[in-house]
């Protein structure tokens, strides 16, 4: 089910809002503008040095891991392994306008409330969080998923595919439901614990969680059969920010090139560090807030979601 293009309208459907509360995650097909996905795709490889093993239009190149030759640590731009993240194209306008576009912004305003969703500002603030990638494993042995959730305080997440991404290729994966599973069992609803990094304690350094949560996450994974976020170039999927995830393993012969945005209310700030909330859709429209969890069949199976 496509975004509603029409912007005297509510972009998504009562049954949409539905589903995203009641799984954590919403699918909207053909949803960027297909003509920026390319110019992303151009401004990617060209931000390739000259000398890179990687050439964009010789496909046996694609396969990982980087070469140490092609190794770059900067995480401005990353190459490591079977990674390769873009983040110095973040606070490019036009880089903004791919995933902050009319269409979803609209749609953020539908979920979060009318007026109350903060703008991406060039220069403050990050914008867009960059293009990520995933080089094909080739011949690698297939691995085990392992499901995580971002540590950063935001309200929900979006991914969008900028390039055609085929099942089994890398895509966003969802573990639906869980948001309901991890979110209670946080410290802080939109933030996370941080430990000050030590050079005389490295063990400590990072974010901790509690043990409700690490024991929540393993029983989400042994129990709920996730969901692949696969598709065209233009597709999206969007999801809460205290679902499980993960970028999923590239068996496939391309490279997985997605770009990766945050939404957040302008009073994240004020919210982000109370405890989880009896209602954890405190925060939210009210438009979700009155949503009575109701979709139909057809909408799930277009979600991808095992019923």
């Amino acid at each position: 089910m496509l975004i509603n293009n029409n912007q005297s309208e509510k972009p998504l459907t009562s049954e949409q809002i539905a589903f995203f509360k009641d799984n954590g995650y919403l699918l909207l097909p053909g949803a960027l503008d297909v003509d920026l996905c390319t110019w992303a795709r151009d401004r990617l490889w060209e931000a390739l040095p000259t000398d890179c093993s990687l050439r964009r239009h010789e496909p046996q190149t694609h396969v990982g891991p980087f070469s140490t030759a092609d190794i770059n640590k900067d995480l401005e731009h990353r190459r490591e392994g079977f990674k390769w993240q873009l983040r110095s194209i973040r606070t490019d306008p036009k880089f903004i306008q791919l995933i902050y576009s009319p269409k979803l912004c609209a749609v953020a305003e539908q979920l979060l409330g009318k007026n109350k969703v903060r703008q991406p500002v060039v220069g403050e603030l990050p914008g867009v969080r960059g293009i990520y990638c995933t080089l094909p494993y080739g011949d690698q042995a297939r691995e085990p998923d392992e499901a995580h959730t971002d540590a950063h305080p935001f309200h929900f997440g979006a991914v969008g595919l900028i390039h055609d991404v085929p099942p089994d290729g890398g895509a966003f994966k969802v573990w639906p439901k869980s948001h309901k599973r991890l979110y209670p069992t946080f410290w802080m609803q939109y933030d996370q614990a941080r430990v000050p990094s030590y050079e005389h304690l490295p063990s400590l350094r990072g974010i901790t969680n509690p043990p409700e949560y690490h024991a929540e996450l393993a029983r989400i994974e042994k129990d709920t059969e996730p969901v692949e976020c696969w598709g065209k170039a233009g597709d999206v999927v969007l999801w809460h920010h205290r679902l499980a995830h993960m970028a999923s393993h590239n068996y496939s012969g391309v490279i997985r090139q997605a770009v990766l945005g945050d939404f957040a209310r302008n009073d994240l700030d004020q919210t982000r560090l109370d405890p989880p909330q009896p209602n954890m859709w405190r925060d939210w429209s009210d438009e979700l807030k009155e949503s009575n969890g109701g979709y139909c069949h057809e909408l799930a199976s277009t979600q991808r979601l095992s019923t």
